[in-house]
């Protein structure tokens, strides 16, 4: 891993052609690959960056080749990533905000003790006085013993807390001190200007006192403001926190309190729990929508979809357990894909009639694949540690399957979620809206699916049906069949597997009624299957027609009527928490109940 070098370095001199020299160092620092920021100001240069020990060394040889820069000196150290994000180079009134007009370090500063200096004073026991100029937050991470703290929560307070001071501490020897030395230029002469007689400014700051003495009577860390937050007496990072959500630097005072969330935020940027949802969902549906638009099947890509050869298919040639996959091709399709080499194993063509053994991976490889568009307007409704919950569009299947792989759910949350693999705990129908609810890690899918299998999550639905139900509530208990029918569906059978909905009628009208479905068992296209055999199929239904008659399962194109089926809501044990659950999904567009 090569190292990163840490330089930070001031210099107060008079400066002009700002703009220039802005652009030359933003260059200069994107050619070297170097990050971190520069503050430009007529009265000098102050700057924090790392990068590359041969970038830095780089950069520092073209800026002392200034003549105002020749001399400038910088203090350095390690660490083993880049600890800032980007690279910003400003152009500011003051190089260290203080707004006093008549401070001007450039022409007039104050005497400076060095570092090894000042450890000799300190072990000799001399009578000084250690002010500390930096804000409370840094110095509850470390300071000199004994030190009084000027007591400011930002440096342009620091004349206000001058005033504070006692009187006689004008009388004693004060040495002023801050991290790198750029604040105690303004602020020892500042102490002089307001009648303190004996100033001294720590040369360097505390990183040139840890370069050249250590630890040695200094207590604790030095804040730092780079993603590193704090570095120890040996330079060297520490275990200090900075917020996950706003990136704030936390101080031990932060970590304690009841506002601190790990991962999640701070006492700074703390927001009620419902706040805290509604920007995480507007995170999540920036971050889909980014990769939705355009649809990504509807750019040609190559296609390769897997096919695992299970133990029923050992010994069957190629072609029968195709065929036995039960897909959208026909059999003259798959041969066709057999003879121009489109069916491989292990990127070789495979011929129809070759004999697969069980756990054989075959791929179906089509080149310049473009899907048919889909209906891409997800909605989140709710996160947390456990479970995603969604809102979805119809049409848009949830899962690769027939002339879909990248215009599906599964596919398009992958973009969202890329570090993590969500898994639906139940599936909808490419055609059916409504309410998604998906695991975060297989554990929580472990305690999700058994509920789903023994009937403890209550469903309800809203669809609109063809014709007008006599009763107001109803059930229908009819069978379904355990194997797809030609057009992938299901239908009824006495002998097939027990099913059970009710149905209760929320509105009649001449266009059809409105309904409420609750599924009590959980079986393929079970609310469609049993309204169809009462004689009332879903409006829009292109599978199960009226009249008993079936139609060709297909997912419909946006633009074409909708399927009139819709998961409103859904209650269940939450996986992690011992709680039970609800959920509900917007009402669909063609609902008025």
């Amino acid at each position: 891993m090569t190292e990163i070098v840490n330089i930070a370095a001031y210099k107060f001199v008079t400066l002009d052609g700002l703009v220039e020299r802005r652009e030359q160092l933003r260059s200069l620092c994107d050619a070297l690959a170097i990050k971190g920021t520069i503050l430009l100001a007529p009265e000098g240069i102050n700057l924090f960056l790392a990068g590359g020990s041969e970038a830095i060394e780089s950069f520092l040889k073209t800026l002392r080749s200034e003549g105002e820069f020749a001399d400038l000196e910088v203090k350095e150290s390690p660490s083993d990533r880049q600890p800032f994000t980007r690279m910003l180079v400003r152009i500011k009134r003051e190089i260290i905000a203080f707004g006093v007009a008549e401070i001007d370090p450039v022409n007039r500063s104050a005497p400076r003790v060095s570092a090894r200096e000042l450890k000799s004073w300190l072990d000799e026991g001399r009578a000084i006085t250690l002010l500390d100029t930096r804000n409370e937050y840094e110095i509850e991470l470390g300071t000199f013993k004994d030190a009084k703290a000027i007591g400011v929560d930002e440096f342009r307070d620091f004349p206000q807390a001058v005033a504070r001071l006692p009187e006689q501490m004008k009388k004693e020897t004060l040495v002023t001190f801050c991290t790198g030395g750029i604040r105690c230029e303004k602020a020892a002469p500042y102490l002089q200007h307001a009648g303190f007689e004996s100033v001294y400014q720590l040369d360097g700051g505390i990183l040139k006192y840890f370069e050249e003495c250590g630890g040695a009577h200094y207590d604790g860390d030095c804040f730092v403001f780079d993603q590193r937050v704090s570095v120890s007496p040996a330079l060297e990072e520490t275990d200090a926190t900075r917020c996950f959500c706003c990136q704030a630097n936390l101080v031990p005072e932060d970590l304690k309190s009841e506002r601190y969330v790990p991962g999640e935020c701070c006492p700074q940027c703390w927001r009620s729990p419902a706040e805290r949802m509604a920007m995480l969902i507007e995170k999540r549906t920036r971050k889909y929508q980014a990769g939705a638009d355009p649809l990504p099947g509807s750019i040609p890509y190559l296609n390769r979809r897997p096919m695992s050869v299970p133990a029923k298919f050992d010994r069957a040639t190629v072609i029968d357990f195709l065929m036995g996959m039960k897909t959208i091709h026909s059999r003259d399709e798959w041969l066709n894909a057999c003879a121009r080499g489109a069916v491989r194993m292990k990127d070789l063509p495979v011929d129809s009639t070759d004999v697969l053994r069980s756990g054989m991976r075959l791929e179906h490889v089509t080149e310049a694949t473009v899907e048919p568009a889909v209906n891409p307007d997800l909605q989140f409704l709710y996160e947390d540690d456990s479970l995603v919950v969604l809102s979805k569009p119809a049409p848009l299947p949830m899962h690769p399957c027939g002339r879909f792989n990248r215009n599906t759910l599964q596919y398009m949350l992958g973009d969202v979620y890329p570090s993590r693999k969500l898994r639906p705990a139940h599936r909808l129908d490419a055609n059916t809206s409504g309410v998604v609810i998906c695991a975060k890690t297989r554990a929580v899918a472990a305690k999700l699916q058994p509920q789903f299998e023994s009937g403890t999550v209550r469903k309800k639905y809203l669809t609109r049906v063809v014709g007008l139900p006599v009763a107001d509530e109803f059930e229908s208990t009819s069978a379904i069949s355990r194997e797809p029918i030609a057009a992938g569906g299901r239908t009824l059978d006495p002998a097939g597997l027990s099913a059970h909905t009710r149905f209760r009628i929320l509105s009649r009208q001449a266009e059809g009624s409105i309904l409420e479905a609750m599924p009590l068992t959980g079986r393929t296209n079970q609310i469609r299957i049993h309204l169809w055999g009462l004689g009332h199929p879903v409006s829009g239904d292109p599978l199960y027609l009226t009249g008993n008659r079936f139609g060709t399962q297909q997912t419909l194109h946006p633009g074409e009527p909708p399927l009139c089926l819709h998961a409103s809501e859904i209650e269940f044990e939450h996986p992690t928490s011992d709680r039970r659950v609800s959920f509900k999904a917007p009402d669909p567009e063609w609902f008025d109940g």
